[in-house]
């Protein structure tokens, strides 16, 4: 069946809302000299991995990032001191990477302000059909 106007406009609209409100939100943590989202996705990550941390390709999958990107991002987090690099015993070419108390702290900071921009972009426009039908499309 193929695409309908509707559809388009459909999809162009769930992509610019992602957008807008992703940009928003990161502007409200950035206003309180915090860091950005995809910080925040990748600490909490690794808090709900398997002993708070998770492999490198794990850790990509769950943040939706590149390998290149990913290498880039965990730099990023262990200059910081918010996340540590460990070796994988049975895979030497393997690492993990852990979540460090500062990590836990971070997150812990950045959730206000995450959830009040949720709250006031997303969820007081969402409905409970639309959250349905989304995770019926993440699947």
């Amino acid at each position: 069946m193929p695409l309908t106007d509707s559809d388009l406009e459909t999809w162009k609209a769930f992509l610019n809302a992602h957008d807008r409100i992703t940009r928003r939100i990161n502007a409200d943590l950035a206003a309180r000299d915090l860091p950005d989202l995809t910080v925040y996705d990748a600490l909490w990550a690794l808090r709900t991995g398997e002993g708070g941390r998770r492999r490198m390709g794990e850790l990509g999958d769950s943040v939706v990032l590149s390998r290149t990107a990913i290498v880039r991002l965990v730099d990023r987090l262990e200059a910081a001191g918010l996340a540590r690099r460990e070796p994988v015993l049975e895979d030497r070419r393997g690492a993990y990477v852990a979540i460090t108390p500062e990590g836990k702290a971070m997150l812990k900071k950045m959730w206000p302000v995450y959830s009040a921009g949720i709250e006031r972009l997303f969820a007081a426009h969402a409905t409970r059909s639309m959250g349905a039908a989304l995770n019926r499309m993440a699947r």
